[in-house]
């Protein structure tokens, strides 16, 4: 008789293996090429999701299949081609090393074996592909982090989506844990914090104003009670009481709009040709939602809204780089992840506090289920 994990190939349990602990890093994702073919695939995925767009399937899948696929590939293809990199897409070639640079911080204690991973929501390496791959190293504790500092449904939220989706097939379920948010996480406003200063230095000292750009969110998404614009205020208030920003320096504004429905306001193009009309002649625009810089970062706002503030009689507009595999950002994340595994064996508050007394304990435990070795 098939189960739900029947398709699964990997296997379940190993006798006699230490048991793992797994770091599920997730983000967004990324076309595989940025050409139109790749992005027709990457945004039928994307734009299905019923939390990125929470209209009524019949009526969407018109819109989607008849207009957005046929038109958008092709446009969306020229604006990756703008930032795509040797090492391909500079999300995921920023994740691997994100994901590379995390692990070696986290080998360093004594919580035993542990192994980080990298999955994204659309495209790949996908979130199931991940999961195998930690499977695979033995994981029986799973801590899920989803790059996004601040929580939405449309981001977190079909994270575990899809993550749930995937444990439904797994006939051993991991012990797990999940980090919502880390908006307001003092190490990650630290870092943040840090790198204005940083390219404050490099520059002569920071712009006449500072923007902080967020991804934006259909409005309504706040009237259904998503978190994430409150949250997003928080961060920007956090940050730039970090750097004793002045408050007529600084402000927020939220980018990325698509259709024709209200969004999040203030927005970041508003806004900036706005402060151009009125006599702002240099802006910083740093966005402290990305953990990576992509598309949004590279070409919306280094590219798109430079122009845009230069054509409204601004002068200067430099783009604050995402905090990406910077050591201040990882070593934030190192701290958060500890923080979460806490009680676990090796973790602060677990039971095993060296890396051998966990291993002998796994080996126990896998004698006494009838282990042969």
């Amino acid at each position: 008789m098939s189960g739900p994990d029947s398709r699964a190939s990997a296997p379940v349990h190993v006798h006699g293996r230490a048991e793992t602990t797994g770091i599920l890093l997730v983000n967004l994702g990324t076309p595989d090429a940025p050409t139109p073919a790749a992005l027709r695939r990457y945004l039928a995925e994307f734009l299905w999701d019923r939390r990125v767009v929470e209209i009524p399937r019949p009526l969407w899948w018109l819109i989607l299949h008849g207009i957005i696929l046929r038109t958008r590939p092709a446009k969306s293809a020229a604006k990756y081609a703008t930032v795509w990199t040797p090492e391909g897409s500079p999300l995921l070639a920023i994740g691997r090393r994100q994901q590379a640079g995390l692990q070696a911080r986290l080998a360093a204690g004594d919580h035993g074996p542990l192994q980080v991973a990298l999955g994204m929501r659309y495209g790949q390496p996908s979130i199931a592909t991940a999961l195998a791959e930690l499977r695979a190293a033995g994981c029986t504790r799973l801590l899920v982090l989803p790059l996004y500092p601040q929580y939405s449904a449309a981001t977190t939220a079909t994270a575990f989506d899809a993550l749930a989706a995937e444990l439904a097939r797994w006939r051993r379920l991991p012990e797990l844990r999940c980090v919502m948010q880390y908006h307001d996480e003092p190490a990650w406003v630290d870092a943040v914090a840090a790198s204005l200063d940083q390219h404050a230095a490099a520059h002569g000292g920071l712009a006449e104003r500072v923007l902080f750009s967020f991804h934006g969110l259909p409005k309504r998404n706040l009237a259904l009670g998503d978190p994430y614009h409150c949250q997003c205020l928080k961060s920007a208030r956090l940050i730039a009481g970090r750097l004793g920003l002045a408050d007529d320096r600084w402000a927020v504004a939220f980018q990325s709009r698509f259709g024709r429905a209200e969004w999040l306001r203030p927005y970041t193009s508003e806004t900036l040709q706005q402060w151009a009309r009125t006599g702002v002649r240099s802006v910083d625009v740093i966005c402290p939602g990305f953990a990576a810089d992509c598309l949004e970062t590279l070409e919306e706002i280094a590219i798109e809204n430079r122009l845009l503030f230069e054509q409204a009689g601004g002068e200067r507009l430099r783009y604050v780089p995402a905090l990406n595999d910077a050591p201040a950002h990882l070593d934030a994340l190192a701290q958060l992840v500890r923080r979460h595994c806490s009680g676990w064996p090796g973790f602060a508050g677990g039971p095993a506090p060296h890396a051998a007394a966990e291993l002998a304990a796994s080996r126990e435990r896998a004698l006494a289920c009838g282990a042969d070795d």
